[in-house]
């Protein structure tokens, strides 16, 4: 009988707890569909005594898509929820996590991509009771269209104790990225300038932080019909006090002035909600004395371009030029440069137009990236081999005769071809960070489009200067011998030069897409002098053999990570996080952001780093070396530039205790300067 027993008291205890049970609905109904999906949970399982019950609108979106803040910016909406239909609800007030800043095409929006919960807190009319929550949803969702959302939601939610939900720790994970009211996050608001009137307002925003800040923005609410741009970040006290100065678009010719405000600052999961009132502010001209200098400074620095190493390699064809225009006609050569300076001028503006787009897409642009592009790379190494080709005398027509002209630098050259000259010069220039042009180039790529063209067209100028002088001089080389047999040899070797760079151009592609690719590319290459060489009518075949370059990179793949000399040495890989943790360990850090593409970083490592002086100093166990490769894209390192104003490399800053904002160095090393930055920073 024991076993009959046993089995029915079995039966009965697993017939009670198949009876459906639904004491309450912790999550409402789902209202999915193509464009994402929402739903209503609770953090409590009850409404027990509470004033305030914890809910949280939960949106889940495709790959791509956004919703929106509660300011969405330039395009978009917020989120809006009726409650009509609701029972024992007194009022329900949203909270809304940290946005995602979206630039596109110069417009700023806010929002979210793939998941966000929006926190909401329900004021029952009676704590205690039971709430019956009937919500209808209005939200915009993006990608390249727009689609309008509405979701009718409904959610029980009984009397009875308040104990945490299943949800309770993914409503608190957003919860938690609400920005605070006080500074309790370690960041603070400290006070607001406006400047300027109408189109030329700015609002100037000081802040500070208990820890370097890593990625600052500010977010701007104010009345409607009141915008704002990007803003543009300064950085002092190590990253302690921070600056904002963002374009502003008031009404008319107003001013900014006394305009209630509300800022949202942010740095990565940390943020402060202030409301404040701009005082007025100075206006002292200081913006156009800066962009003054920054055009000073560009041109200084193009000018200076013209003997830094990444230019060397043009140096045949501009010797050749030089001294091919010989006891020629003064017309002739005033052309031929004038051609030149063309061609360096116009690649310039290429290079702007490029610079506005990448970052009205909103990618971090940097002076040289390009170099970090497979496709790029192969390019180049197309256009170096073809002239090296040319000067070495294995052909001589290479462009179409529509097209004009020969690609040599011959004073027989049509326009196309000097034109042609200035674009490589302008090219090869592009890995370099010289003197002056790092400040330029920080000061571009911080402000406007408008900016952005005076400055490159300048740095431009300054790179053109002397194919400009020659131009208006132009006896300084028609006094020269006139060319004869001698200029053959002369042009054998001089194409040395440039052989010597498509295989650095290779070596640089080995980095950025493996070895089996470079290989690849170098020997169609090889194919395809080969065949101007041996072969009459080798158009159709060179032709093919540079399209099967081009597609070598993609078709071999990437390789994994180059070794770079980072696991080497001293050398540790680059990790900005850790700056700070070994400052206060109190080491002395040398930051080295390099990559294979720039040259004036080969020549710091070779002719200072390497140095036996720095080489003992960095091997110290006072001493840390990290080093950044940027040889292939990479947005941490991207932003690290960025948050010292810099766009390009090489980039060194020496970091200690006694400087822990840290020492940039010059671009152009030297033993000296640092040994006297290592010992300065690491000084107590």
């Amino acid at each position: 009988m024991l076993p009959d027993k046993i089995t029915r008291t079995f039966a009965i205890v697993f017939g009670l707890l198949a009876i459906p049970q639904s004491p309450c609905a912790l999550e409402s109904n789902l209202a999915a569909g193509d464009f994402g999906a929402a739903r209503l949970v609770s953090a409590v399982v009850g409404t027990g005594s509470l004033e305030r019950i914890p809910l949280g609108l939960h949106v889940t979106l495709p790959a791509g898509w956004k919703t929106y803040w509660r300011s969405p910016g330039d395009a978009g909406l917020p989120t809006r929820i009726d409650w009509s239909g609701s029972t024992n609800l007194a009022g329900a007030e949203i909270r809304w996590p940290i946005p995602e800043r979206f630039s596109l095409f110069g417009l700023e929006t806010f929002g979210y991509e793939r998941e966000v919960v929006l926190p909401i807190l329900a004021r029952p009319q009676t704590p205690g009771a039971a709430m019956s929550l009937t919500a209808n949803v209005d939200y915009l969702v993006c990608k390249d269209i727009c689609v309008p959302i509405t979701a009718l939601l409904r959610l029980d939610l009984p009397a009875g104790a308040a104990r945490p939900s299943a949800f309770a720790h993914l409503i608190d994970r957003f919860n938690a990225r609400v920005p605070s009211p006080s500074t309790a996050v370690g960041l603070a608001i400290e006070d607001a300038t406006a400047v300027g009137r109408g189109e030329l307002s700015r609002l100037v925003v000081t802040a500070r932080s208990d820890t370097p800040v890593v990625r600052p923005d500010l977010l701007v609410e104010g009345p409607p019909g009141l915008a704002f741009g990007r803003p543009r970040v300064e950085r002092d006290e190590g990253g302690r006090l921070v600056r904002f100065v963002l374009p502003a678009f008031p009404a008319a010719d107003a001013s900014l002035a006394g305009t209630p405000l509300t800022l949202t600052l942010t740095d990565g999961d940390r943020a402060v909600e202030t409301a404040i009132t701009p005082v007025p502010g100075a206006d002292s001209g200081d913006g156009v004395t800066a962009f003054l200098v920054a055009l000073l400074a560009a041109l200084l620095g193009g000018l200076i371009l013209n003997l830094m190493p990444c230019v060397l390699p043009v140096l045949s064809i501009k010797l050749l030029g030089v001294i091919g225009h010989g006891g020629g006609a003064r017309s002739t050569t005033r052309r031929a440069f004038l051609a030149s300076s063309a061609g360096i001028l116009v690649s310039f503006a290429v290079l702007a137009t490029a610079a506005v787009a990448v970052r009205a897409a909103g990618v971090t642009v940097g002076w040289g990236m390009q170099f970090q592009e497979p496709l790029f790379l192969v390019f180049m190494i197309v256009v170096v081999t073809l002239f090296a080709a040319n000067l070495w005398g294995v052909f001589e027509i290479l462009l179409p005769t529509s097209l004009g002209g020969r690609l040599g630098s011959t004073p027989s050259s049509g326009p196309a071809g000097h034109f042609l000259t200035g674009a490589l010069a302008t090219l090869l220039a592009t890995p370099c960070s010289a003197p002056f042009l790092g400040t330029a180039v920080a000061f571009a790529l911080s402000r406007g489009p408008g900016e952005i063209y005076a400055i490159f067209l300048t740095l431009g100028l300054g790179l053109a200067l002397p194919y400009v002088a020659v131009s208006m001089f132009p006896g300084l080389v028609t006094r020269l011998p006139r060319p004869g047999p001698w200029m053959a040899t002369l042009r054998r070797l001089l194409a040395l030069a440039l052989a010597a760079t498509a295989v650095w151009l290779l070596w640089v592609l080995a980095s950025a897409s493996g070895q089996p690719a470079a290989m690849a590319v170098g020997g169609l290459m090889a194919a395809s002098v080969a065949a101007l060489a041996f072969l009459p009518r080798a158009r159709a075949t060179v032709i093919g053999l540079v399209v099967f370059a081009f597609i070598a990179p993609g078709a071999l793949g990437i390789s994994t990570a180059p070794e770079t000399l980072a696991d080497r040495g001293p050398w540790q890989p680059f990790d900005r996080q850790a700056i700070p943790r070994l400052i206060a360990e109190g080491k002395t850090v040398l930051v080295d952001v390099t990559a294979d593409w720039c040259l004036t970083c080969q020549v710091n490592k070779r002719l200072v780093i390497a140095d036996q002086t720095v080489a003992a100093r960095l091997k110290a166990p006072t001493v840390a070396a990290l080093r950044g490769d940027w040889t292939r894209p990479d947005p941490a390192i991207a932003d690290y530039l960025a948050s010292h104003g810099r766009y390009g490399i090489p980039f060194n800053v020496v970091y200690g205790p006694n400087r822990p904002d840290g020492i940039v160095l010059p671009e152009l090393l030297t033993v000296a300067a640092v040994v006297e930055a290592l010992e300065t920073a690491g000084r107590r």
